[in-house]
C-alpha cells in the first residue's frame, strides 16, 4: 500500500499498489487541521468557497496553526469562522481589529454586533479571540507581536474612511520582523485611475502595492487564485451588484423588485487580487 499524506491540510489519500490502483475514499480531515476548520459546519456561507478559495489563499499567505494572526476589519466573520477554530486548536492566537462599538455609523455597529454575537459567546469552539479597535492612536496589536496580518476585501472600506495609509502603517507596527501581510481585494482594471474613495469597491493592484510599500513592506508574491475573468467591473451599483450582495438599487434606496440580477449571478463574485507582503528583517 502506497500512501500519500497531506499533513498540513489534514487530508489522507491511500492508493493501492496492486489491482486497479483506485484510490480509497478520502478520510475526513483530521481534527485541528486547516482542512477540518474549512470543512466545519460552523462556517459562514461555505457556498462562497468556490469564489474565495480559502484553503489555497490561506496557504499562499503562509498560515500556520501556532501563529498569532491579526484580522483587520473582519466584517461579520467569514474568515474568522475558519481562523478562530484552527488557531484555537493549535495553540495559536487570533486578534480581530474591528470597528469601534461607539462608532457613529449604525451600519458599522450592526456589523460589529453580528460578529460579537457569533464569536464571543462560543469560546469552546472559537477560543478566546482578542478584539481591538481600528482607530487613530489605538494599536491594532502589541508592537512586533503578530506573525500574519490579513486584510480581506476591506481596503476599499479604509479608503472610504480616509484611513488606509494609517491602518497599513499600524499593521506594519504590529507585525514581527519577517511577518507577513496577506491582502485579498476587489481588483480594478489596471488601466483605471484610482478614485480616492474607491466608490465602486474596486481598487487597483498598483495602489494596494503602493500603500504597502510606502509604509515599509516588501512585496513577496501575487496569486490569481481568486481571479474572475468574467467580471467586467462595469456594474450599476459597483461591486455590490454582484454576489453575494446582489444590490438592486443605489445605496440607501429601497430594493428594486424589477432589477434583473441574473446576469450578475452568472458572473459570480468579483475579480480579486491576492497579494503577500513581508515586513523586512532588521
Amino acid at each position: 500500500m502506497l500512501t500519500r499524506r497531506y499533513a498540513v491540510l489534514g487530508l489522507s489519500l491511500s492508493l493501492s499498489a496492486c489491482g486497479k490502483g483506485e484510490p480509497d475514499a478520502p478520510k475526513p480531515p483530521e481534527r485541528g487541521s486547516l482542512g477540518w476548520a474549512i470543512a466545519g459546519d460552523w462556517r459562514l456561507d461555505r457556498r462562497r468557497d468556490r469564489y474565495r478559495h480559502p484553503l489555497q489563499t490561506l496557504l499562499f499567505w503562509g498560515l500556520n496553526g501556532d501563529m498569532t494572526v491579526l484580522e483587520v476589519l473582519p466584517g461579520i466573520g467569514w474568515y474568522t469562522s475558519i481562523l478562530a477554530p484552527f488557531l484555537a486548536a493549535n495553540g495559536g492566537k487570533l486578534i480581530a481589529a474591528s470597528f469601534d462599538p461607539q462608532a457613529p455609523s449604525q451600519a458599522q455597529r450592526e456589523v460589529l454586533a453580528a460578529w460579537e454575537a457569533r464569536f464571543r459567546r462560543d469560546v469552546a469552539r472559537y477560543g478566546e479571540i482578542e478584539r481591538t479597535i481600528v482607530a487613530r492612536g489605538r494599536a491594532l496589536a502589541p508592537a512586533g507581536s503578530v506573525d500574519l496580518a490579513i486584510v480581506a476585501n476591506t481596503v476599499n472600506t479604509m479608503m472610504v474612511e480616509g484611513v488606509a495609509e494609517r491602518v497599513f502603517a499600524d499593521i506594519y507596527a504590529a507585525l514581527k520582523p519577517g511577518g507577513a501581510l496577506g491582502v485579498e481585494q476587489h481588483r480594478a482594471a489596471s488601466s483605471r485611475l484610482q478614485s480616492p474613495n474607491a466608490d465602486t469597491g474596486y481598487v487597483t493592484e498598483a495602489y494596494v502595492r503602493l500603500l504597502a510599500q510606502e509604509v515599509g513592506f516588501e512585496f513577496v508574491a501575487a496569486s490569481d487564485v481568486n481571479a474572475n475573468p468574467r467580471d467586467t467591473r462595469s456594474h450599476p451599483f459597483g461591486v455590490w451588484t454582484l454576489p453575494p450582495t446582489l444590490r438592486t438599487s443605489p445605496l440607501g434606496q429601497p430594493p428594486d423588485p424589477d432589477f434583473d440580477t441574473s446576469p450578475f449571478e452568472v458572473i459570480g463574485e468579483s475579480d480579486r487580487m491576492t497579494l503577500k507582503f513581508r515586513k523586512p528583517l532588521p
